[in-house]
């Protein structure tokens, strides 16, 4: 289904595209970030953090890599600080590039098994899959961040996959 270097690719677009975002985070108030947009995590800054705590969640199951310090209902408010956010996106972005660098077509193989507090139950799924889901939930969720950015009149970067540097 995928390869190694697909995964690559993908670690570097969720490099690329979060290295916007922190910018245009950095740019944005504290009351613009954490107004409540309507979305389902709320806020630009509630999105953006789940969205961190999901990567943290998958990189768990993916790398052994500690589970986030708040439960999924909570997960809107995993760094209330802008700043505190920022520095742990980034720090997620880097361990996430790394993971991908040292990825095997092999090592995508097989099925990945974890307990699914989500789900309330044991899951066991294809290890391809579960990579492809994470990716496309971070694209996701970023999508919505993209929207409410715009909403307000902040002009984002550039999502284009083909653009990237």
């Amino acid at each position: 289904m995928i390869s190694a270097d697909y995964c690559r690719a993908m670690a570097r677009y969720n490099a690329w595209q979060n290295s916007g975002l922190r910018h245009a985070v950095s740019e944005l108030s504290e009351e613009e970030l954490t107004h409540d947009r309507g979305a389902f995590f709320g806020s630009i800054l509630g999105t953006a953090n789940h969205l961190l705590w999901g990567d943290t969640v998958w990189m768990s199951r993916f790398a052994d890599w500690d589970m986030p310090t708040v439960p999924a209902p909570e997960s809107a408010r995993l760094y209330p600080h802008s700043a505190d956010w920022g520095a742990a996106r980034a720090k997620a972005d880097a361990g996430i590039t790394a993971w991908a660098e040292a990825l095997t077509d092999g090592d995508l193989d097989g099925a990945l098994s974890w307990y699914s507090g989500a789900a309330g139950r044991d899951m066991t799924k294809p290890m391809a899959d579960c990579v492809v889901h994470f990716f496309n939930h971070q694209t996701h969720h970023r999508g919505q961040i993209h929207k409410m950015l715009t909403e307000i009149g902040y002009r984002p970067d550039d999502t284009d996959f083909f653009l990237m540097p």
